[in-house]
């Protein structure tokens, strides 16, 4: 079997969170210009948002087709919630829970379409056992990264975190609270044996991982996979900055899917006003270390304390201080934003980002290699070749 004449028909399954999704879709894009046919299966809502990005794609032309996944109807859980982004925080386990229940719709996606590779996400093992069960290799593409992971690896295999054999990796009490209030909501049904549902372990030969060796070390890693343009270009914003000097102006993002509290807004607004920096407010934005840009980490649930730690260990960044009870000040919030901004350590770690960025975009292009290699050679071991035969 002749590789470069083979189309591999494979199917994408991510969580229906836009943190998963587009980091989905980026590497969908990659592998749709190495002989692989890709099909990319969420939500109604989510596809909506996939259908902008394609269509403001440099190429204007991904060969990418959209298949809806329908979950149940729940009176409390609307179409337009049948994702993460914006969802009121109380309905997350009701949205978690008709996902769970979506087995049976994407049974009957996978089984017509035959596909020659599932990619699936971390809550979904029972889709990689459907994808066993038919004959078809399914592999594991985690969001996150290896640091993570092997941070929470050992709590799974030594029920605690204090005893992480690197100590610049460690959540702080409230953190520890936290994570078990936020994880109360993941309920998964039909794991698999092992650690994280059993998704690694159900994964065939190999794990995708996002994620960049500049900032986690030797591993096999993807790279940031970043949406490069959305085609939402706000020009008043640009005039704006531009007329600002080098290195001046704040970028401030949380992401769709984090909630401050009033509170919390006012210490930032606060914080903001004591460093007398220029700021840019933003929804969501792909912008980070990728385009050179130094991070100030406020951790508020789940990994983003763990990501927190290696942004600091990583001398790519500051955190901001909090108490004991995980509060933070205006104080606070200027003295990192001060960190970045004045002196020698803010010259220091504008340096090491700018490493960081040059080392990211070179690793891009072999991550985008190493994959395609990697999902080829599984696919011709399990003989699957439907795509030029159907």
């Amino acid at each position: 079997m002749d590789p470069k004449q083979t189309t591999f028909r494979t199917l994408m399954f991510p969580w229906l969170a836009h943190g998963h999704i587009f980091p989905f879709l980026e590497l969908a894009k990659t592998l749709s210009k190495s002989n692989f046919q890709i099909y990319f299966c969420s939500t109604a809502i989510n596809l909506d948002s996939i259908k902008k990005t394609l269509n403001h794609d440099d190429s204007n032309v991904v060969p990418i087709e959209l298949i809806e996944l329908k979950l149940p109807s729940f009176q409390e859980l609307p179409s337009h919630y049948h994702t993460t982004k914006n969802i009121p925080h109380h309905l997350m386990p009701t949205l978690m829970k008709a996902f769970q229940e979506s087995t049976s719709n994407f049974c009957k996606i996978i089984t017509n379409l035959k596909p020659d590779l599932l990619i699936y996400d971390s809550f979904q093992p029972c889709a990689a056992k459907m994808a066993s069960s038919l004959g078809i290799p399914c592999v594991h593409f985690a969001t996150s990264g290896s640091t993570t992971f092997s941070f929470c690896h050992h709590w799974y295999t030594h029920k605690s975190y204090d005893s992480f054999p690197y100590k610049g990796m460690y959540l702080r009490e409230y953190e520890k609270r936290n994570l078990v209030v936020h994880g109360g909501s993941i309920k998964v049904e039909h794991i698999g044996e092992g650690f994280a549902f059993g998704v690694f372990e159900l994964s065939c030969e190999i794990v995708l991982m996002k994620s960049c060796r500049g900032i986690e070390g030797k591993i096999v890693a993807l790279g940031p996979l970043l949406v490069k343009n959305q085609g939402n270009v706000d020009l008043e914003t640009i005039h704006w900055s531009s007329q600002k000097g080098e290195l001046s102006t704040l970028y401030i993002s949380f992401g769709s899917e984090n909630y401050l509290s009033k509170k919390q807004i006012q210490e930032i607004a606060k914080g903001l006003e004591l460093s007398n920096v220029n700021f840019i407010w933003v929804d969501r934005s792909p912008k980070s270390v990728y385009f050179g840009v130094p991070v100030v980490a406020m951790p508020l649930k789940l990994d983003q304390p763990v990501n927190s730690r290696l942004v600091g260990e990583g001398g790519f960044g500051v955190e901001v201080i909090r108490d004991e009870n995980g509060e933070f000040d205006g104080k606070g919030v200027a003295k990192a934003i001060n960190m970045l901004f004045l002196g020698e350590s803010g010259e220091g770690i504008r340096r090491r980002v700018k490493e960081l960025s040059e080392k990211m975009r070179m690793e891009e292009q072999e991550g985008a290699f190493g994959v395609v290699e990697e999902l080829t050679r599984i696919c011709i071991k399990k003989g699957g070749k439907r795509g030029d035969s159907d």
